[in-house]
C-alpha cells in the first residue's frame, strides 16, 4: 500500500507543453502542434541558426508574442500554492518544479523554486559574451548584445536539438534525493526528460503521471491520473495539502 500523500518531504514536478496547453500555448507533438506545422531542422539547431538566423528569429519572435499574451492557468496557480503552503504544514518540506516549458507562466503564477531546463522565451543568450538578459522584444540578427555591444551574436536562450538541456546536475540531485516525483502533461518520449521517472523509481521515490491521456513511459508510474492538468492539478495539490493538519 502506498503512503498517504502527506509523508511526503521532498517532491519534484517536472511539467511539458501540456500544462500550459490550456492557456493557449502551442504544443510540439500533437497533430496540429509546432512540429507538424515547423521543420525542426529549420528552425530549432544551431544549424538552423547559422544558415538562416532571420527565419529562426522569426520563429521565435512569434512564439514570445503568444506567450506575452497568455495567463496562467489553473496547474500553474496550483502548483504556485503548493510551493508556498507545503512548508507552512510541514516545516522543512520542499518542491521543486522542473519544467520543458519556455514560457514565463510558472512564475507568472508564483512559482520560484523553478528551473527551466530548455531555457526561456523571454531571455536572451549572447554567444560571444555569455551574457544573459531579459528581453521581451523582437529579436533580429543585427540585435546588440547589451553587455558587450557586438552584433550577430545575440540568439534566443533556447536549447536546441543537438544541445545540452540546462541545470542537469542539479536536477539528478533533486531526483535522488526526490520521495514523490510528479510528471505533468509531457509526452514522455523526449530526453532527459523522458528518464527522469526511471531515476526517481531507483531513488525511492513515489511516482504519479498526471496527463491528458497516458504518455509512453505510463508504465513506470506508481499512479496514473489522465484529464486535463487544469483539473487534476489542482485536485493532486489539495490532496496533498489536506494531508496535512495543523
Amino acid at each position: 500500500m502506498r503512503q498517504s500523500l502527506g509523508s511526503y518531504r521532498r517532491i519534484v514536478i517536472l511539467t511539458g507543453a501540456g500544462t500550459s496547453a490550456e492557456s493557449g500555448i502551442a504544443t510540439f507533438r500533437d497533430a496540429d502542434g509546432l512540429w507538424a506545422k515547423h521543420d525542426i531542422s529549420e528552425v530549432a539547431t544551431p544549424e538552423a541558426f547559422a544558415r538562416d538566423p532571420t527565419k529562426v528569429l522569426e520563429f521565435y519572435n512569434q512564439r514570445r508574442r503568444d506567450v506575452l499574451s497568455a495567463e496562467p492557468n489553473p496547474a500553474h496557480r496550483a502548483l504556485a500554492r503548493l510551493e508556498q503552503e507545503l512548508p507552512l504544514r510541514c516545516p522543512g518540506a520542499e518542491v521543486l518544479v522542473v519544467t520543458q516549458n519556455v514560457d514565463p507562466l510558472h512564475e507568472r503564477a508564483g512559482t520560484k523554486n523553478l528551473i527551466h531546463m530548455q531555457g526561456e522565451l523571454l531571455s536572451a543568450w549572447c554567444t560571444a559574451c555569455d551574457a544573459r538578459q531579459a528581453w521581451d522584444a523582437n529579436m533580429h540578427a543585427a540585435s546588440p548584445c547589451a553587455a558587450c555591444a557586438k552584433t550577430g551574436t545575440v540568439r534566443p536562450d533556447i536549447v536546441w536539438f543537438g544541445e545540452m538541456p540546462y541545470h542537469m546536475q542539479r536536477i539528478e540531485d533533486a531526483l535522488a534525493a526526490a520521495d514523490l516525483f510528479v510528471s505533468i502533461g509531457t509526452s514522455g518520449n523526449v530526453y532527459p526528460a523522458a528518464g527522469f521517472v526511471a531515476g526517481a523509481r531507483r531513488a525511492g521515490a513515489h511516482t504519479i503521471e498526471i496527463n491528458l491521456e497516458p504518455s509512453e513511459g505510463a508504465s513506470y508510474f506508481h499512479e496514473r491520473r489522465h484529464g486535463p492538468a487544469g483539473m487534476l492539478v489542482p485536485e493532486f495539490v489539495d490532496q496533498v495539502l489536506g494531508s496535512f493538519r495543523f
